[in-house]
């Protein structure tokens, strides 16, 4: 019995819990996007506008939204590189293996 393990198991396992976390990041921010949709339709629903309070209260919420939108596309890029990475380490890895065999 061999204890051979195919090279491109490695990057698999590497390669799943970061598109796990991935996904769940897409999840939240579908959820977000959802809330200021609904959100924007209460407001437009009331007529389009906002108190002096409220108007301050909302344009520092997008102020803080696109911060969180910045550093998440940046996360995400990141995780794409990443990603990319492994795919190439995968594919030399059974290009390696096809050629050894």
């Amino acid at each position: 019995m061999s204890s051979y393990e195919r090279p491109d198991h490695t990057a698999l396992d590497q390669l799943e819990p970061l598109l796990h976390r991935l996904a769940e990041e897409v999840q939240v921010l579908r959820k977000r996007c959802q809330r200021a949709e609904a959100e924007l339709t209460e407001v437009t629903s009331k007529g389009g506008s906002l108190a002096g309070s409220e108007l301050l209260s909302v344009r520092q919420r997008i102020a803080d939204l696109e911060g969180e939108n910045q550093e998440l596309r940046r996360r995400v890029a990141a995780a794409r590189e990443h990603l990319q990475a492994l795919s190439s380490r995968l594919v030399f890895l059974e290009s390696r293996d096809r050629g050894a065999a």
